[in-house]
């Protein structure tokens, strides 16, 4: 599995310099949302439920900023 990784990761050097761009804001806009480095729950579905709720957070306020709240409430179908 690592060996296929690393063929596509060398076939296409530049990918990983795109994914960082795009991926590490999300994680780093996350962490400072959570105040730190850590989970404040236990356990790895406590974690992965506390996760999925600010990645949900993290979409919503992103729609928000985009669309502006007029047309998210009217995308809910509010």
């Amino acid at each position: 599995m690592l060996d296929a990784m690393q063929q596509r990761i060398d076939k296409m050097p530049d990918a990983m310099r795109i994914r960082r761009q795009t991926v590490e804001h999300t994680f780093g806009t996350l962490k400072q949302w959570m105040g730190a480095t850590h989970f404040r729950t236990r356990g790895l579905k406590n974690v992965g439920t506390e996760m999925s709720l600010c990645v949900l957070a993290y979409n919503i306020k992103r729609v928000i900023a985009i669309l502006g709240m007029p047309a998210a409430l009217a995308a809910v179908g509010r």
